[in-house]
């Protein structure tokens, strides 16, 4: 036992000093105790999936959306909790609830809701008259999303990307507050969900709840390519 002790006291004086203004808690770090890839350390929480999503019409001016957000878990039909004083912690998106890498490693209940929250504030060279698209590339199941207090619409489908236009909604020169509250029902539902099951065993998956692909802005013009 002295011999350990030695040794341990040894190991505490080769580690360097931290600063006084350091944190003590990093803000993100992956969920201990869960099976990783290889590429799970390479994983930057300040700009996770960073690559343009759309393999095809990639536009120059875009705005990646990844990274940190706050979270708050409440019951389904409870009121949005004040996100900026209420939050459980941050979640990194766009890593589902579930994964380690989402930095929580939490289940999300039928009976429940997950609250996302972040702001923004878009470059001075786009042209606020115009289209601009927020783009989800998924969120397992239903969400609702809203800019600055204001309702921008919904939509429900675990594996479809889907986009709002919400230049009417943000403010220019100014952060702007994005809101998205998810549900999902997992296997009490009679949605397309996979293998996911609440209670995972045999054949039986861990559930994907919340965002699970990248999130970003662009301005388009009014006459646009949305597809080929």
């Amino acid at each position: 036992m002295l011999a350990l002790a030695c040794i341990a006291v040894a190991i505490g004086a080769c580690t360097p000093a931290t600063s006084g203004d350091a944190p003590d808690v990093q803000p993100w770090k992956p969920v201990p105790g869960k099976l990783m890839t290889r590429w799970a350390k390479d994983v930057d929480p300040a700009n996770p999936w960073p690559e343009y999503p759309r393999p095809l019409l990639q536009r120059e001016r875009w705005m990646n959306l990844n990274g940190l957000w706050d979270y708050a878990i409440t019951g389904k039909d409870a009121p949005m909790p004040e996100m900026e004083r209420g939050a459980d912690g941050k979640i990194l998106v766009p890593y589902p609830i579930e994964s380690a890498l989402s930095g929580v490693g939490r289940a999300l209940k039928p009976e429940q809701a997950l609250h996302y929250r972040r702001t923004f504030r878009v470059p001075a060279d786009w042209n606020l008259g115009a289209t601009v698209l927020l783009h989800f590339g998924a969120v397992d199941w239903q969400c609702m999303v809203s800019i600055n207090g204001k309702r921008i619409g919904e939509h429900a489908g675990g594996f479809d990307p889907f986009s709002f236009d919400i230049a009417a909604a943000i403010k220019p020169d100014a952060d702007n507050e994005l809101v998205v509250t998810v549900t999902d029902p997992t296997d009490t539902g009679g949605q397309p969900r996979g293998k996911q099951w609440l209670s995972p065993r045999g054949i039986w998956y861990t559930p994907t709840s919340g965002i699970w692909q990248t999130v970003w802005l662009e301005p388009v013009p009014t006459a646009s390519f949305s597809g080929l």
